[in-house]
């Protein structure tokens, strides 16, 4: 089977609410699912929303105590609180940022969850290399890192410039079948992001597309081009060198999927004497 036998679909949903968007994630699996004892097996879907304002908690037990902002403040700025399944701990949605649900089949491309992601990573990053954006992955923490714009570049010899998370990750798997994905800050209310601990990380900051790249920042619609071909580019890739793994999970083979850019290890601060 060849991957133009069995295209990825694209789905543009636009605006629209969180609960409204997981609906139709649910539906789409539970298509995905049904799909694999048809003759036409279906490796997925890529959805593609904005959700107006809306923080989003995962079941972790500390996320709820990432949301700094009182349900007062909230109602204030207008943001939605939401409970969420995915992985990861809380967030924030809003008009501005691109939010993608690839509902995949990964027993189809032999992928684990932790390759998933990976591959997550390894597109957005694809993706934003075509608008002169060099970003990276941080193997502390999931996302998409790029040196903070706000910090200026320090003397040759100084510490590195600290990195700013321009795209967050968060997934569930049900029946090896993916929902929820990732979120691309295109030109979202970076205020927004005060509201809460971004993922639960203390003291990294968050940026976006507009803040990096000024009037050069890509429109709404050339990111979501760009994040569909190199989502489809990386699935092809795994469905065409998917192990024939007799319907079982299978880790990924040395050299499947080509290397993302990768943050150098954080050294921890040492302890005071």
């Amino acid at each position: 089977m060849e991957p133009a036998d069995y295209p990825i679909a694209a789905l543009d949903l636009g605006r629209m609410g969180y609960a409204e968007a997981y609906e139709v994630q649910t539906r789409h699996l539970a298509a995905v699912v049904a799909s694999r004892e048809s003759d036409a097996p279906s490796r997925g879907v890529i959805l593609l929303v904005e959700h107006p304002a809306v923080i989003t908690v995962s079941r972790r037990g500390e996320a709820a105590g990432n949301v700094l902002a009182t349900p007062e403040a909230l109602a204030r700025a207008g943001v939605e609180l939401a409970q969420t399944d995915r992985g990861g701990d809380v967030t924030y949605h809003g008009p501005g940022q691109l939010v993608v649900y690839p509902v995949i089949d990964l027993n189809a491309h032999g992928l684990r969850i932790v390759d998933y992601i990976r591959l997550l990573e390894g597109a957005i990053i694809d993706a934003l290399a075509i608008f002169g954006v060099g970003a990276m992955a941080d193997p502390t923490a999931t996302g998409v890192w790029v040196p903070d714009p706000d910090v200026p570049p320090g003397e040759p010899d100084s510490p590195p410039t600290p990195h700013a998370k321009v795209a967050a990750i968060g997934v569930r798997v049900k029946r090896w079948v993916s929902m929820h994905g990732l979120a691309i800050n295109v030109d979202p209310d970076l205020d927004h992001f005060g509201l809460i601990v971004p993922c639960g990380l203390h003291g990294r900051p968050v940026t976006s597309l507009r803040r990096l790249l000024g009037g050069g920042c890509p429109t709404m619609g050339g990111v979501k081009a760009a994040i569909v071909a190199a989502l489809r580019a990386r699935l092809d890739a795994r469905f065409d060198a998917r192990p024939n793994t007799g319907g079982r999970i299978m880790a990924t083979p040395a050299g499947m999927a080509p290397p993302i850019p990768t943050l150098p290890a954080r050294t921890p601060p040492e302890s005071p004497a």
